[in-house]
């Protein structure tokens, strides 16, 4: 099983279907495709007809979008242990899931994944408003695993997968949020998985210029 991603820098779709691959441990070969160059279309159209990344190919099957992804892999892997079990449960993960997938523009536009930089930057009206919904999020749905890391509904899975780009960019421009959801971050944060990808990212050397915003903290 090969996971085509992009830089682990910038690239917050693929760091999803990595971590979850990652943390539980499922055997994967991983394929870097650089975002930069004007063949990167042609490039990626060799592994998905969508030319985007991630994409997961499982033998003579190709998924990409990183929910699929999750989707399969929670299905195909991981015995269907990436959602909550209770069905109430599993239904909110699937909508703050959801909600992250579709939503949150003004968020991914002014505040790109940028994990190896430290930035300031001047905090939009519009961007304020996603800051709030995800703190709100994050604070009613973060708990204690059996270990006592806080993880979105109590367990490790495709939620937190999904908000791990969140978590670095609230780390990179060193946003405010509530002490609730600082907590979760700060849990999230010492994951090994997240910061294998952390220090890999810290690694690469290429520098994609329209993804750097904002000034270095002093």
């Amino acid at each position: 099983m090969k996971l085509v991603i992009g830089n682990k820098n910038y690239s917050s779709w693929s760091l999803r279907p990595w971590l979850l691959l990652h943390a539980f441990g499922v055997p994967f070969d991983e394929h870097l495709e650089s975002l930069a160059g004007d063949d990167l279309s042609e490039r990626l159209r060799q592994h998905s007809d969508s030319a985007r990344v991630p994409v997961l190919v499982d033998r003579d099957l190709s998924v990409w979008d990183s929910l699929a992804i999750c989707e399969y892999l929670n299905a195909q892997y991981l015995s269907d242990s990436a959602w909550p079990q209770d069905a109430k449960q599993r239904a909110v993960a699937r909508a703050v899931v959801a909600e992250m997938h579709a939503g949150f523009a003004a968020l991914r536009q002014h505040l790109p994944m940028n994990c190896r930089a430290q930035r300031e930057i001047e905090i939009s009206p519009a961007v304020r408003r996603d800051i709030q919904r995800i703190d709100t999020i994050w604070s009613q749905y973060a708990r204690p695993d059996t270990e006592g890391n806080l993880r979105l509904f109590g367990s490790f899975g495709i939620a937190d997968c999904f908000f791990a780009p969140v978590i670095m960019r609230f780390t990179t421009y060193d946003v405010a949020i509530s002490q609730a959801s600082q907590a979760y971050l700060n849990s999230m944060l010492a994951h090994p998985s997240l910061q294998k990808w952390v220090t890999d990212a810290r690694h690469e050397t290429e520098i994609l210029s329209e993804e750097e915003v904002g000034v270095d903290r002093a």
